[in-house]
């Protein structure tokens, strides 16, 4: 689908129809846990571009890869524990450089006390302390 499709959201006929299944394998997915369609107060399935998106994914590894519908829970999951533990490491990363870089700027209270006196007569300023 081409990006500007993407930015809309869809109705399960025209899903259906795009992608070239039926109207019951959307719903069997749904029913496996597959694919979240958002509803509509009428209980209607709307599909969005993250939705569809992740039925990209279902079509390409039970199409083309042949991996049946557990396989596919498993690596939808798997991809999600991914995505989160990336999220979380991109975090941690953050704040390991914003750590660093208030140590270095000697922003941080915590490391005042801990400068060391450098040069060729630190030895001597520490014993004088």
């Amino acid at each position: 689908m081409r990006s500007r499709e993407r930015q809309g959201v869809f109705r399960i006929g025209v899903i259906s129809e795009r992608f070239g299944i039926h109207p019951q394998t959307l719903r069997m997915y749904e029913r496996e846990g597959l694919l979240r369609p958002a509803r509509t107060g009428g209980n209607t399935r709307l599909y969005d571009a993250d939705t569809i998106e992740r039925l990209e994914i279902i079509l390409t590894l039970t199409r083309d890869l042949g991996v049946n519908l557990a396989g596919v829970d498993v690596i939808l999951h798997m991809k999600e524990r991914m995505e989160k533990m990336q999220g979380e490491v991109h975090e941690l990363l953050r704040a390991v450089r914003e750590e660093s870089e208030s140590r270095r700027a000697g922003t941080d209270p915590r490391f005042a006390l801990a400068r060391v006196p450098r040069g060729p007569h630190a030895l001597a300023k520490l014993q004088k302390s």
